[in-house]
């Protein structure tokens, strides 16, 4: 897994979002944040400098600030929302997919939500521990284009 700078981010790779929104999860990021077999994952909006999502599992959330977030919509929380449907929590989108395969697909009217479109790359990039990042813009995205050695997720 590649740093971009010294005392950077470290990169799993480019993903890059399919027609019918299925995005590949390198899998790398699918061992350390424990995404392997079928799961429901959450996703909820990135920061506005570099935009995109993260993706999280309760697992993940239990002891961050975020699953309070998630806790507040019970119908988010236990997966009775529609699948791919967006759910706004303090001004912020987040839904649920399911991760199945070493991917997940989301729906391109709910990728929008993100700022997101089918044929986008995404930067995916070790985030915290609570959340893999899928990144779309930003110094992060700027960097990592001048590195031609991160591999390209499809």
């Amino acid at each position: 897994m590649p740093r971009l700078v010294k005392g950077g981010k470290y990169v799993y790779g480019w993903s890059k979002v399919g027609k019918k929104g299925r995005i590949v999860i390198p899998p790398e990021a699918l061992e350390e944040y424990n995404l392997t077999g079928s799961k429901s994952v959450y996703l909820v909006s990135g920061s506005k400098r570099s935009g995109g999502f993260g993706v999280t599992t309760m697992e993940l959330l239990e002891d961050s600030p975020l699953a309070v977030m998630v806790n507040k919509n019970p119908p988010l929380a236990e997966f009775q929302v529609p699948e791919g449907e967006v759910v706004d929590i303090s001004g912020r989108p987040w839904c649920w997919v399911q991760s199945q395969k070493g991917s997940i697909t989301i729906p391109p009217e709910t990728l929008a939500l993100y700022g997101v479109s089918p044929g986008d790359l995404l930067l995916s990039v070790r985030g915290s521990r609570v959340a893999l990042g899928f990144l779309i813009k930003g110094p992060i995205i700027e960097e990592a284009k001048t590195h031609s050695e991160i591999e390209l997720f499809e």
